[in-house]
């Protein structure tokens, strides 16, 4: 090994140190470069519609976005306080619903929980030390987002002039290759967005609308948790099932089956009907590959890497496809032979011939 290897192996170790050191800062980054991007959509409507400037457009964008949400808010949120105070008061029964379940097997009799163990005070201290480990947490999460939409904001702002700042670190060749990446990546994660937007509210809507149908409690509380886990897919619709159906247990085993029916149901016609459609021209994620990289960036970064998974996976793919598969992968030739050496192979081969 040269020197110059060596010093190549050593950078590339410390930017990798280095990168990990930043990895909450890069998080952030880039979930600001998501809502970015999900505010350039509507802006560059508008301004290509009612020809505003971007400012105006993002200004515009903004209020429409605080509007929207300060009237979903006041009609939805007294529902959705009442539904979780409901929730909270049948959590205890569901609890017991669920002993008597595993008490009347025997094969599950082991699983047995003994209250007054759990409610001592050893029992309460881990449980207090959790619950502020989560508050700070959540307070961390809070200035996270704050960030990001501040970023995110910026960024929409004046998307040229970042945009250009990528183009010119890039080396002169590769700038027109540079410049394509960056509009399909804007194209694919925008495309992905939108999709998963409307999916999930249809989502909301066709679950609120199923429990309700059928008599479910809290219907309006599980349909929007249904619909806002639609944006992790594999993991979050498995997930956000277990409300429903845990809520009609407390009624009956049949009523639980019909809501499994029900998002069985709804979920395929997310995942092969609604989904594949609106992502048809965009993108396309293979089931594997979203699923693993929202397995690997939960382990490393927790639930913010879990929700940032897919977006991160669209940018890779579109550099992929533009840079591994097309510059390198299909421009791969073998070596030719040079001449004296072509000269020397058939020299050999005829003297083993002769031979």
């Amino acid at each position: 090994m040269n020197a110059r290897t060596l010093l190549i192996a050593l950078t590339s170790i410390l930017l990798t140190l280095l990168l990990w050191q930043l990895r909450w800062v890069l998080l952030i980054l880039f979930g600001a470069v998501v809502l970015a991007v999900t505010l350039d959509v509507p802006i560059q409507k508008l301004m290509e519609r009612f020809r505003l400037k971007r400012p105006v457009a993002l200004l515009l964008v903004l209020v429409i976005l605080f509007v929207g949400g300060t009237l979903v808010v006041k009609l939805l949120l007294p529902e959705l306080l009442g539904q979780f105070e409901q929730l909270t008061a049948l959590l205890p029964n569901l609890i017991d619903k669920i002993k008597s379940i595993i008490a009347s097997q025997p094969s599950l009799s082991d699983l047995n929980i003994n209250p007054s163990e759990s409610l001592s005070w050893k029992g309460i201290q881990p449980v207090g030390a959790q619950l502020l480990g989560y508050a700070g947490g959540a307070a961390n999460g809070l200035i996270q987002l704050l960030l990001m939409s501040l970023l995110a904001i910026l960024l929409a702002l004046d998307p040229h002039s970042h945009r250009q700042m990528l183009i010119a670190v890039s080396p002169r060749p590769a700038r027109a290759q540079v410049t394509e990446m960056l509009d399909r990546c804007r194209e694919a994660l925008g495309g992905w967005l939108a999709g998963m937007t409307i999916s999930a509210t249809a989502v909301f809507v066709l679950t609120w609308t199923g429990l309700a149908i059928l008599g479910v409690p809290l219907a309006l509380l599980s349909g929007l948790v249904c619909g806002l886990l639609t944006f992790v897919p594999t993991i979050g619709p498995t997930a956000a099932t277990l409300l429903p159906m845990g809520i009609a247990l407390l009624i009956s085993p049949t009523l639980m089956v019909q809501v499994l029916v029900l998002r069985l149901a709804l979920q395929n016609l997310e995942a092969f009907v609604v989904t594949p459609v609106l992502l048809s021209r965009t993108v396309n994620l293979l089931p594997t590959v979203a699923l693993t990289a929202q397995l690997s960036l939960g382990a490393l970064l927790g639930l913010p890497g879990v929700l940032l998974a897919l977006p991160l996976v669209v940018v890779l793919q579109v550099f992929m496809q533009q840079v591994v598969i097309k510059q390198i992968m299909d421009r791969w030739e073998l070596s030719p032979v040079l001449p004296s050496r072509a000269a020397e192979l058939e020299g050999s081969s005829i003297t083993v011939e002769n031979r």
